[in-house]
């Protein structure tokens, strides 16, 4: 088991990887193009891959490379040299899904710790203990444990092999994630990282002989999504995942941007921090600002997914998502009162802006002004990428994050 609980978040991209590291991730997980379960995230390069290893273990973060698709004949041909240059490269650990890979990065990457992921289905103590003897230094949990189920693993498997379950983010209506209905439907599998979601989809029921005629039904006044999972938010309780002998907390999402990761990772350092505070504290309170930074980021509404029985895991009647504040830049640098950003959205002169900072402080301004790159008065930031400047006595720090909430009327 680790000393204390690690925080571990997603890296689709370089640029999220180290978001992802400044706003108080313990350790990041990431893919190249090839062999990870996301394939529409760019991932990274070799190059990349390295650079991030650099970056993260100078902050004393680590890094893991997620070979958890299920790989053909000819795609294990490549693995072997895909592994060593991961291992030069410096990653810290593979996570697996597959008995063959387990093999190759045994024999070409023997440094480098494994990690049974999810997708293998670990849900009780027997293949967890198995994994652990075929050389994991972890498994990542499957996501329909409940707390029970955890604790009751963590008791009846080696004290070495440490235990990850997921905390926070979108959930699979199939178990572990092993699913067909996509392969099915659209001939993407989500077993090779291409998931098309066919389970958030609304769906109608037609009868054979009366084509065209689509019949409700009947979940709500917007249709039937009978699939359709809620996003997990374990934050309020994270105390009992830690003292159901969890050694990484995982957030999900190496399809989302890198203002997300950092916002999440914000606010699950927050409530981490909390408990290791005073873990030994009978009622643990989470502080008001991890559900309000939680709510500034586009998500489905939140559950507490499996961790309290089947019961409580909860689906979505509908499609959409909480999306209330607008992501509109990002602060490159501050001096003498005055903060240079760059564009990600529009905003307007006289809009009231936020800003979370990588330390997690977050700041309230009204700028008084706004000037392009060629230091000219504006009265907004429509262009893609600008860079401007605005005024804000306050320091900032490089890599602040600048967000707006939405009119209501929107």
């Amino acid at each position: 088991m680790l000393s204390q609980p690690e925080l571990l978040s997603p890296a689709g991209s370089l640029e999220t990887l180290k978001y992802a590291v400044l706003y108080g991730a313990d350790a990041v997980y990431c893919a190249l193009p090839q062999f990870g379960m996301r394939a529409a995230p760019p991932n990274l390069t070799n190059d990349e891959l390295r650079e991030g290893c650099i970056f993260a273990h100078a902050r004393g973060r680590r890094v893991y490379l997620t070979l958890n698709t299920l790989p053909t004949n000819e795609e294990l041909e490549r693995l072997p040299q895909a592994m060593k240059d991961a291992a030069e490269a410096g990653v810290d650990a593979f996570i697996i899904a597959d008995l063959g890979v387990l093999a190759l990065a045994q024999k070409y990457a023997p440094g480098v710790e494994v990690h049974f992921s999810t997708q293998a289905g670990i849900a009780n103590y027997a293949a967890a203990t198995q994994a652990y003897h075929m050389g994991a230094k972890r498994v990542v949990l499957a996501r329909e444990l409940s707390l029970t189920d955890i604790a009751y693993i963590r008791d009846h498997t080696p004290p070495e092999l440490e235990l990850e379950a997921f905390v926070h983010g979108a959930m699979c209506m199939s178990v572990s994630g092993r699913c067909l209905l996509s392969s099915y439907m659209t001939g993407r599998s989500g077993n090779r990282g291409e998931c098309a979601q066919p389970c958030r989809w609304k769906y109608y029921l037609v009868e054979e002989r009366r084509p065209g005629q689509y019949m409700e039904i009947g979940e709500n006044e917007d249709g039937s999504y009978i699939l359709n999972a809620n996003d997990l938010c374990t934050a309020p309780f994270i105390d009992l995942l830690c003292k159901a002998g969890v050694d990484s907390l995982k957030i999900e999402g190496r399809a989302k941007t890198f203002y997300y990761v950092a916002s999440v990772t914000s606010a699950y350092r927050r409530a981490l921090d909390t408990y290791l505070a005073n873990p030994d504290r009978e009622e643990f309170e989470l502080p008001d600002a991890v559900i309000d930074e939680l709510n500034r980021t586009s998500h489905r509404h939140y559950s507490p997914g499996f961790y309290f029985g089947k019961e409580k895991a909860l689906q979505t009647p509908s499609h959409s998502y909480v999306r209330d504040w607008d992501f509109i830049g990002t602060v490159d640098n501050w001096e003498n009162g005055v903060a240079s950003c760059t564009q990600r959205s529009k905003f307007c002169l006289g809009d009231t802006l936020e800003v979370l900072q990588p330390d997690g402080s977050v700041i309230r301004l009204t700028p008084d002004w706004i000037k392009n790159e060629e230091g000219e008065s504006v009265d907004a930031t429509p262009h893609p990428l600008m860079h401007y400047t605005i005024p804000c006595e306050t320091p900032l720090m490089p890599y602040s994050l600048l967000r707006m909430q939405k009119a209501e009327d929107q």
